[in-house]
């Protein structure tokens, strides 16, 4: 499930980026907690879309992503 993010309802303070990113230009993402969702967006392009997921969708991911991370 996913929720949407209304403009300007995570502050630039809020987001922080991934700390698999590196500074050489690779993939990289950021993600933003708020009480109601987390969004994650891809840091070379801050104005781009903002996916917003549930709380529970957010830790089904996490939870995928550690089992399948090499």
């Amino acid at each position: 499930m996913s929720v949407e993010d209304p403009a300007g309802a995570v502050p630039e303070s809020a987001w922080t980026k991934s700390s698999h990113s590196s500074g050489e230009g690779g993939e990289c993402v950021e993600v933003a907690s708020r009480p109601d969702a987390t969004y994650v967006r891809d840091s070379k392009d801050r104005t781009g879309p903002v996916l917003g997921l549930a709380p529970a969708a957010w830790a089904e991911f996490v939870g995928f992503a550690a089992r399948h991370t090499a």
